[in-house]
Order: C-alpha cells, then structure tokens, then sequence
C-alpha cells in the first residue's frame, strides 16, 4: 500500500511541476550573462619567482630559513620562531590586479601606485610598517611580493623595499 501512495504521489508532484513551466511563448529570455574574457596567456614568471631560496634570505632579510612551502602558484618561505619574518610570492593568471588591491584597502592597508621594471603596480605598507604587499601587473596576469618583517625582526627599513628587490629580480629573469 506505501509503495502504490508514493507511486501515486510522485506523479501528482511531476504533474504539477510541468503545469508550472514555461509554455515556450515568451520572447524575453531574461538576464543573460556576458561572454567570458578570453585572455592571452602572459610571461611566465617561473617558480617562485624564479628567485632562489639564498636570494630570498638575503635580499628579504629573513636570515636563517625554516620552512619553504613550494605549489603551482606561490612559494612562501618562514624564518624560524613564532611571529617571525615570512615572504610570500603568488603568480595570478587572468586574474584581475584590482581585486588583489581592493582586499589590501579592506586589510587596512592604502595602495600606493608604482613601477617596477617599467610595469604599473601597488604597494601597500600596514600602518604597523611590518608587511608590504607589492604587485605587478602583467597584461591580464600579475605577481605579488608579500614581505612580513615579523614581531620580533632585528631588521630595520621599510619591507617595501624588499618586496621591490624581489620583483625586480622576478621580472630580470622572465621569459
């Protein structure tokens, strides 16, 4: 008896379903999305930039290294110790180098615009003066530099400056 009802049920249901689609006659199809962007693919700015760990260490500030954590779009290299230096680079294929801007103004820090190796980008300095997001646009790509000097850094300078010592040395070596 509970099979025939439920049989009975999803019949009424896939009716009245039906009664409530379109009859094919509107002309109007409503809002339609707009064609994706098709983008050339931009220089290749290799692994990690094509920035060694050494050079990272040296020209970052970072001293001894602890972890480097290597994947198909960033890098990120710590110095040892709980709130200690750190040095991110993230390649963005396609992607627009606005949003990257708008979500450093969220996280309080203002962007400045630069060039670097004759390309526009940003810094953007935390009122702290401890991490600097640097970006550079690559046609429809760009590459960002994130340097945290950390809580504890015996360093001394502005970590806009090593952000900027890196990308120029990223787009040096680009193919």
């Amino acid at each position: 008896m509970r099979i025939k009802s439920a049989v009975v049920t999803a019949a009424a249901l896939v009716l009245a379903l039906a009664g409530c689609g379109s009859s094919g006659d509107s002309e109007d199809p409503g809002p339609s999305r707009p064609a994706p962007k098709v983008v050339a693919m931009g220089p290749f700015v290799g692994e990690c930039g094509h920035v060694t760990d050494d050079e990272v260490r040296a020209l970052g500030g970072l001293g001894r290294i602890s972890g480097v954590f290597r994947n198909a779009v960033g890098c990120n290299w710590q110095s040892a110790g709980i709130g200690s230096a750190s040095i991110t680079f993230a390649s963005y294929r396609g992607s627009p180098i606005e949003r990257e801007r708008a979500w450093v103004t969220v996280n309080g820090r203002a962007p400045d615009p630069i060039k670097v190796g004759g390309r526009e980008g940003f810094a953007a300095l935390d009122p702290s003066g401890q991490i600097c997001d640097l970006a550079v646009q690559l046609g429809d790509d760009f590459f960002e530099w994130s340097t945290n000097i950390g809580n504890f850094s015996t360093g001394t300078g502005n970590p806009c400056d090593r952000s900027r010592a890196l990308a120029e040395l990223t787009l040096q070596r680009m193919q």
